[in-house]
C-alpha cells in the first residue's frame, strides 16, 4: 500500500454516491438522463510531471492532453475543460501559458469554461489543475475494473516514447524528435476510445506505467494479469532489450489506452492507432510477467507512484 491509496481509501468511505465509482476509476460518471456526464481532474506540478524549464505553451498542452486522455479512456466526447491556475508574478510566463492553452483546446476542439486564479508566492513550484467534462450514452462508459477472466489485454500505440523524451529533456540521451514531442504533447486518444468504448469490458489510461496501470486494472477486476514483456509495442529507433522494454513498460507519461476485451478488436481502417495484445486476465490476484525465455521478475518499482 502507498499513501496516496491509503488517503483515496480513506476518503472512499464517504464518497457514496455511484458517480464516484468508489474512487476506483479516473472519472466521476454522472447520469443525465439518456447521457452521462464524465468528470475529471488531474493536476501537474512542476518539478514532478514538467521539468522548470519546458515552455509554458508545452505545460498548457499537457495539462488538457492528461485531462482529455482520461474522458478517451471512457469514450467520452469532451464538452469543456475549466482551469486552475497560480499567478505567480510572472507575466510573460502566464501569456505564454495562455497561448498554449488557446492552442490545445483548439487543437481538441474543447471549450474553456471558467476555472480559477489564485496568487502563490514568487518562485513557489507552479501546480496547476484542469476540469475536463465530457458526454457519453448512458452506461456506456466503461470501468476500470470490468475486466473478465480470460479477457485479452490490448494497448493502443507504443509505449515508452514519453519516457525516451523525458530522458533527451534532461540531457542524459539523444534520441528522435518524435520522443521529445511524446513527452511534451501528448496526444489523449480520443478517437480512439469512441471507438473502442462499446466493445470493451474495462479501459483505462496508460498514464503511471503499463504494468502499474496493468496491475491497478486487473486488481480494481478481483483478476490476476499475465504480461508478455516482448509483446509491448516499443517506438521506431527505441532499443528492444529487457531492461530498455522494463523501462519502457514503468515510465509512464505514454496516454495510450490500456483495454480488457474478451476477443481481439479490430479498429476501424481510417488513421486510428494500432492496437496490440499485450497480456491476459486470469482468475486470482497480482501482476506476472513473461518473455520469450519464461518468467521475468517484477521491476522494483511498476511505475510511477505519487506518495509511496
Amino acid at each position: 500500500m502507498s499513501r496516496e491509496s491509503d488517503f483515496i481509501g480513506a476518503l472512499a468511505r464517504f464518497a457514496h454516491d455511484p458517480a464516484a465509482r468508489g474512487l476506483a476509476d479516473d472519472v466521476a460518471v454522472l447520469p443525465m438522463g439518456d447521457r452521462d456526464l464524465v468528470l475529471t481532474h488531474d493536476m501537474i506540478v512542476e518539478g514532478v510531471h514538467y521539468l522548470p524549464d519546458d515552455l509554458p505553451e508545452d505545460v498548457a498542452w499537457k495539462l488538457v492532453a492528461v485531462n482529455l486522455s482520461d474522458l478517451a479512456a471512457k469514450g467520452a466526447t469532451p464538452l469543456g475543460v475549466m482551469l486552475g491556475y497560480p499567478l505567480a508574478a510572472d507575466a510573460g510566463w502566464d501569456a505564454a501559458f495562455a497561448r498554449g492553452l488557446q492552442e490545445a483546446c483548439t487543437a481538441f476542439a474543447v471549450p474553456l469554461l471558467g476555472g480559477d486564479t489564485v496568487a502563490v508566492p514568487a518562485g513557489s513550484a507552479r501546480q496547476l489543475g484542469l476540469t475536463a467534462i465530457g458526454s457519453v450514452r448512458a452506461g456506456s462508459a466503461p470501468a476500470r475494473g470490468g475486466a473478465k477472466a480470460g479477457d485479452t489485454l490490448f494497448v493502443t500505440g507504443m509505449i515508452g516514447a514519453a519516457g525516451l523524451g523525458l530522458a533527451m529533456a534532461q540531457e542524459r540521451i539523444e534520441g528522435r524528435p518524435e520522443w521529445l514531442a511524446a513527452y511534451r504533447r501528448p496526444h489523449p486518444r480520443l478517437a480512439e476510445g469512441l471507438a473502442l468504448a462499446p466493445h470493451v469490458n474495462a479501459m483505462m489510461d496508460v498514464s503511471d506505467g503499463l504494468l502499474i496501470d496493468a496491475a491497478r486494472m486487473a486488481q480494481a477486476s478481483g483478476l490476476a494479469v499475465t504480461i508478455d514483456l516482448d509483446a509491448i509495442p516499443l517506438p521506431a529507433g527505441a532499443p528492444t532489450d529487457r531492461a530498455a522494454r522494463l523501462a519502457a513498460a514503468t515510465a509512464g507519461d505514454d496516454y495510450e489506452l490500456l483495454f480488457a476485451a474478451p476477443t481481439r478488436v479490430s479498429m476501424p481502417p481510417d488513421g486510428l492507432a494500432a492496437i496490440t495484445a499485450v497480456g491476459r486476465f486470469t482468475a486470482g490476484t497480482g501482476l506476472r510477467l513473461f518473455g520469450r525465455d519464461g518468467p521475468v521478475a517484477l521491476p522494483l518499482s511498476l511505475g510511477y507512484e505519487h506518495a509511496p
